[in-house]
């Protein structure tokens, strides 16, 4: 579990939804994450989150790299 002094861009690790995404800030009683490509932020509860380990955020530069390779809007 991530403590609560995530850092805005922080990678975190939701294992609810099984998904990587930048910390956002505090919603309530959530954390809102928003997905590395873009996209509708998330919010998750903060007992299912933790810092993202080496081989997520790699694969999240990768898959960031890629969509910003293929013109998506990040």
């Amino acid at each position: 579990m991530a403590d609560s002094t995530s850092s805005i861009r922080d990678l975190l690790y939701d294992s609810e939804a099984e998904a990587v995404g930048e910390f956002r800030g505090i919603a309530g009683p959530y954390w809102s994450l928003r997905p590395v490509c873009g996209g509708q932020e998330w919010e998750a509860a903060p007992e299912n989150v933790r810092l993202a380990d080496t081989t997520e955020r790699l694969h999240a530069a990768i898959t960031r790299a890629n969509a910003r390779s293929r013109g998506e809007v990040l």
